[in-house]
């Protein structure tokens, strides 16, 4: 079976190890005066693009954004996106393995829980300058290697998401949905979704998986998405199945068994239900 494209972290030869678990590169010299363009494929690794002044177009699970100034946009492992960069963009292309931002501390597992679903914020200049300011000094960090440079990197990136995070919570209380622990729960679900949706379709499991009930995570969805944990669930088996069909060319009994269908018909059934189309009919009409 196919898989998806999958691209690596940039390596520097002098700094292998590193530079396979965190790198941190400026848009303009990444650029260097031409267009990025990028189809559609996936990372293994947290990739972080925060652009000071943009032009272009970003889809990231099929979801498009026009990129503008002072954009953020934050993308997890399995991910799929593509993107068009505009010469004379500036800004920073960030990209990290989960292990180099876990520590013991379980606050940074947290912290990168919280962000990880902020695919995309967009920031008025005073918000994106305090972040302009933390990035910039971990590309200094990262440039000059002085001794604890790579600790300094990770306290800077705690800020960073500390920032991202109280972004978000202000836009929640600004729209009177302030509920801490629905969120942790809400946030936890989705992360459960992303690592185990090919093996686990019940909202059953995924309640047991956070020790509460089938009503209380119910109740977490319904009043923060307006949506049931089934909706959820199907929401995450279309997506996954959109990518297997848009970014490899598996066949479709093959795309059904690594979703965990046995039945490929009643696959089809589901997808066509919830996309109006067939698998097949979806890859050629929108490949």
């Amino acid at each position: 079976m196919e898989n998806i494209p999958i691209r690596q972290i940039h390596k520097i030869p002098t700094e292998p190890s590193l530079s396979a678990s965190f790198s941190i590169r400026d848009i303009q010299e990444l650029l260097e005066e031409k267009d990025m363009v990028q189809d559609l494929h996936r990372h293994d690794f947290y990739y972080i693009l925060v652009l000071k002044k943009g032009n272009g177009s970003h889809e990231i699970d099929f979801k498009h954004y026009e990129i503008k100034d002072h954009s953020i946009f934050l993308m997890r492992p399995g991910q799929v996106h593509q993107l068009v960069l505009k010469a004379g963009s500036t800004g920073y292309l960030l990209q990290f393995k989960k292990d180099f931002f876990y520590t013991q501390n379980k606050f940074s597992q947290e912290l990168l829980r919280k962000v990880s679903h902020l695919n995309f914020c967009n920031l008025d200049s005073d918000g994106f300058s305090k972040l302009d300011t933390i990035l910039s000094s971990i590309l200094k960090e990262y440039t000059d290697r002085q001794e604890g440079f790579q600790e300094v990197i990770k306290s800077n990136l705690s800020v960073f998401f500390i920032e991202l995070v109280r972004h978000r919570q202000n836009k929640i209380i600004a729209s009177k949905e302030n509920n801490p622990y629905a969120q942790e729960q809400l946030e936890k679900f989705l992360s459960l979704l992303d690592t185990n949706i090919t093996s686990n379709k019940q909202v059953s499991q995924y309640a047991d998986m956070l020790n509460i009930s089938t009503y209380q995570l119910n109740a977490v969805t319904k009043t923060l998405l307006n949506k049931t944990p089934s909706e959820l669930i199907n929401e995450y088996i279309v997506l996954e199945s959109k990518r297997q069909l848009l970014a490899t060319s598996n066949q479709v009994n093959q795309i059904a068994d690594y979703l965990g269908y046995d039945d490929i018909s009643y696959f089809i059934r589901f997808f066509k239900k919830h996309t109006g189309y067939s698998p097949e009919a979806f890859r050629n009409n929108f490949k």
